[in-house]
């Protein structure tokens, strides 16, 4: 049979919707036509209307103006009323022609236009053109008899009435017309509901119909559903499906799963049944017993045997159980894995089944007869990947999905079942071998109770020593509290300590940001006016430049050595290990110091041994700090005479051994005032010189012995004094070379003030002045005077300055600038500080070429980091060293030359 085609319900609905949109399309063309039509009507007689009032005022009007002609012409004598009067009479008709055939097109209004063209014609054959016929004659009487005033009026107001009972009569007329369109609209209306009405109720009838047939099968679908769930899964009912559309396919869908559940259901009842069954069994045999009869009755088997896998030999399964069994013939008492079919199994590891309809290998004996036995399963048993059973089923009929998924699920736990057998039956044996044991357990017990009694007197004294111990330990307990009491103390003293320690390393820091901002435009300025370039000051204005520079870089050391000194004390102190050319310490000497000696008329001499090793690790820095502080201390006090350094290899003691293999001396020798003995130790204290007539002659601040020896200490070595008044001192100095840097001086990274630990007297470098040239350089400062002293200096060299004094106003000015040939950036400003700034212009704008140089006076370690990472180019401290900016200037802006010439 032919299939019959199918009609979705998606198909149903949507043709029930077509019909209802035809329907409202039908209805709303007929309703536009008619709208349309009453529409065009109305307008037509609103036209009419407007158009019939416009000329017969227009038509009045004019006849008013031939009587109005006439008597102006006879008041004033003036020819253009004449020719009015002329013009007027030659046009009424064709006038009265137009509203003729208006009035003849829309209405039945001409026999009101008869009177007033009677009324007219009257008025200009029998008094118009007669006084006209006067005039031309000039004759006055009939002038006067014609146009007494009364017999024109009569006239005249009969015309006017005649307009007046036309217009009223076509209103009527009109106002007829309109009630007859309103009552074509009310009856519009009325049928405009009536279709509307009755799509209604059509699709009302469609969709119900629709819906009857949708809920109907939808209803059956739910019963059947709930019947399944009442009954546990029982429910055999189906549904039979009244439709061929989507509901047959849920009606299908449904009585599937009817079916699904119904199987799930006899599967899960089934399984729980067998796992219940050998819950509680002690051994294999009865077990075997159990599974076999269960799972025979309920897969309708003829056959079974089960075998279990020997324990000492694991090659071979013996027979436990089996179903239906005739004699010695059915099924193997053991076999091993893979002989023969059950073999083959266990060795596969997999189930394996088998039909012989025509040739059975066995036959069922009845009482009836034998029957051929053709269908078989064998299923392995798993514990874990290992199989420990095997279980053989054989049936008269094919095992159908059910049977086979039951039988599997049953083995799944089966094996852990036997697992739990065996482990529980080795149980048992070991616990009768441990009932023997606990019997000659007992017999030892007695002995021991013998050798229990001889221990107990040795107990009661050990009890005592142990009293006594007891004792003691609480006397310990007691001291020990009292050390975590002054060991927590003396945390909160250190704690206390440390806060100390870190208000003053800030305060310094500030200290230091807050002078070094002014300080930075004195030095500036006062080495510009130094330098006199216009030659506009005298030599007292020179020599007052020279005092102020010569006083800030006297203040800018102090400032220096107290926060080199407060870092040392809070332990904050940097060291940066590097190799060092010992032979270029002469060289630095002679730099440094030979201009001062030459001032004092000194001899300076610098001897490096010969057994001397080329290369030394040290912090380089603070290697020349120290050096520098103690040729300074000796230049200083050295009136006459000499001042000689000596550096050579110390003599390594095993202590020394064990910190580094190489040793470094270095003595700095002058034939100076020289120290008592009673003030040699005084003169290494902070602040602290020999005596106050030291301080009045000679000046200085105390701080740069204390600060020598303390950085001696974080480089690993000492520094000794031997000095006789008088005769002069030597400073003896001991530092250990370390490749790795000294481990136990390192400090954590904390924030510390950054001080530029270099000689007061720096060696200028001279950039080369071509390079400045109409170069374009932008300052960014907050700081007014900042900005004046570097635009001085930088104008000098033939620089073009721009200013911002804040980061929001670089970017705009490097947004607008047509041409920046490098930034110098002040960290510490309002609105938006240096970092942000810099990593704008960077990332923002994409300038990663344009040169930056950071400028700050408060230069902690992780800003000056933060500042290279943010995209600074290079890093200056404040306050700020000329030629030291100068020479960083020339270094970028040639490397920018050289990138533009490619």
């Amino acid at each position: 049979m032919n299939k019959k085609r199918k009609i979705g319900i998606g198909f149903k609905i949507t043709s029930g919707y077509i019909i209802l949109i035809l329907c409202l399309v039908v209805s709303a063309v007929v309703l536009n036509n008619q709208i349309t039509s009453l529409q065009q009507e109305r307008n037509a007689i609103i036209k009419y209307d407007s158009s019939m009032r416009v000329m017969s005022n227009n038509l009045e009007r004019k006849i008013v103006n031939l009587e109005s002609s006439l008597h102006r012409y006879l008041i004033t004598n003036n020819e253009k009323y004449l020719d009015k009067y002329n013009d007027e009479v030659a046009t009424w008709e064709a006038n009265y022609e137009e509203l003729n055939n208006l009035v003849n097109n829309y209405s039945t209004g001409e026999n009101q236009l008869a009177p007033i063209y009677n009324s007219i014609n009257n008025w200009v054959n029998n008094i118009g053109q007669p006084i006209l016929n006067a005039i031309i004659r000039e004759d006055s009487d009939q002038i006067n008899t014609l146009f007494n005033g009364e017999l024109s009026s009569v006239a005249i107001s009969e015309v006017q009435q005649n307009f007046t009972a036309f217009r009223t009569t076509e209103t009527e007329n009109i106002q007829q017309h309109v009630s007859l369109l309103n009552d074509r609209n009310a009856d519009l209306t009325y049928g405009l509901f009536a279709i509307l009405s009755l799509i209604a109720i059509i699709t009302i009838v469609i969709f119900t119909m629709i819906s009857r047939n949708i809920a109907g099968s939808i209803d059956e679908v739910t019963e059947a559903i709930e019947d399944m769930n009442k009954t546990d899964g029982k429910n055999r009912k189906r549904i039979v499906a009244k439709t061929n559309d989507e509901v047959r396919d849920l009606v299908d869908a449904t009585n599937m799963l009817l079916a699904t559940m119904e199987n799930r259901q006899w599967f899960q009842r089934n399984l729980a049944e067998i796992v219940t069954a050998y819950q509680g069994v002690h051994s294999l045999d009865e077990l075997g017993e159990v599974l076999l009869n269960s799972l025979t009755t309920r897969t309708q088997s003829v056959y079974g045997a089960f075998y279990i896998q020997d324990v000492r030999n694991t090659n071979q399964f013996n027979k436990i159980a089996a179903f239906a069994e005739t004699g010695d013939d059915v099924g193997r008492q053991s076999f091993m894995v893979g002989q023969g079919f059950v073999g083959q199994s266990v060795k596969e590891k997999r189930v394996l089944s088998y039909e012989n309809k025509e040739n059975s290998f066995h036959y069922l004996e009845t009482a009836l007869g034998n029957i051929p036995i053709s269908n078989g399963i064998i299923v392995p048993v798993f514990f874990g990947n290992d199989v420990i059973a095997v279980l053989e089923l054989a049936s008269l009929k094919k095992y159908n999905e059910h049977h086979r998924a039951l039988i599997k699920e049953v083995v799944v736990h089966l094996g852990v079942t036997i697992n739990s057998i065996i482990g529980r039956m080795e149980v048992i044996r070991l616990l009768n071998e441990s009932q023997a044991m606990t019997e000659e357990l007992q017999v030892q017990s007695e002995e021991l109770q013998t050798q229990s009694e001889e221990l107990k007197m040795q107990t009661e004294e050990l009890t005592t020593i142990n009293e006594r111990l007891e004792e003691r330990t609480r006397d310990a307990e007691t001291k020990t509290h009292a050390l975590e009491k002054a060991q927590i103390e003396l945390k909160e003293s250190a704690e206390q300590l440390r806060q100390s320690s870190n208000y003053k390393s800030e305060f310094l820091a500030n200290m230091s940001h807050e002078l070094r901002t002014p300080l930075n435009s004195i030095l500036i300025l006062s080495e510009m006016l130094a330098e006199n370039h216009d030659n506009r000051l005298s030599d007292d204005d020179l020599e007052y430049a020279k005092v102020i520079h010569d006083s800030g870089e006297d203040l800018l050391n102090l400032i220096n050595d107290i926060l080199d000194l407060s870092k040392v004390e809070a332990g904050k102190m940097d060291l940066w290990f590097r190799e060092m050319d010992v032979y270029e310490i002469p060289q630095h000497v002679h730099n440094l110091f030979s201009p001062i000696a030459k001032q004092k008329d000194l001899d300076l001499n610098v001897d490096v041994a010969q057994n001397m090793v080329e290369i030394f690790h040290t912090d380089v820095k603070r290697f020349h700090q120290i050096l520098n502080n103690l040729l300074s201390n000796a230049l200083k006090f050295t009136e006459q005479g000499s001042v000689n350094v000596k550096v050579e290899l110390a003599q390594v003691t095993p202590t020394m051994k064990q910190i580094s293999d190489t040793w470094l001396s270095i003595s700095v020798t002058d034939t100076g005032i020289g120290i008592p003995k009673d003030k040699q130790q005084l003169v290494f204290e902070s602040f602290q010189q020999a005596d106050g007539a030291t301080v009045r002659k000679y000046g200085g601040t105390g701080l740069g012995l204390s600060i020598c020896r303390e950085v001696v200490k974080l480089l690993g070595g000492w520094i000794t004094l031997r000095s006789t008044e008088g005769e002069g001192s030597t400073f003896t100095v001991c530092l250990p070379s370390l490749p790795d840097g000294n481990i136990s001086t390192l400090i954590s990274e904390q924030e510390v003030a950054f001080t530029d630990a270099s000689p007061a007297l720096p060696v200028p470098v001279t950039p080369p002045k071509t390079i400045f040239d109409e170069k374009h350089i932008l300052i960014v400062d907050d700081d007014y005077r900042n900005i004046y002293a570097l635009r001085q200096a930088l104008e000098q060299k033939g620089v073009h300055v721009l200013e911002a004094t804040n980061g929001l106003e670089c970017l705009n000015i490097l947004q607008t600038a047509t041409r920046v040939d490098a930034v110098l950036m002040d960290i510490m400003m309002p609105e938006m500080d240096g970092y942000e700034t810099m990593q704008r212009i960077r990332y923002d704008l994409q300038l990663t070429e344009l040169p930056i140089i950071a400028l700050t006076a408060k230069a902690m370690k992780q800003d000056r980091d933060r500042a290279f990472e943010v995209g600074a180019s290079d890093y200056i401290s404040k306050p700020l060293n000329l030629d030291q900016l100068f020479s960083v200037l020339t270094v970028w802006l040639t490397s920018r030359e050289r990138l533009k010439n490619g």
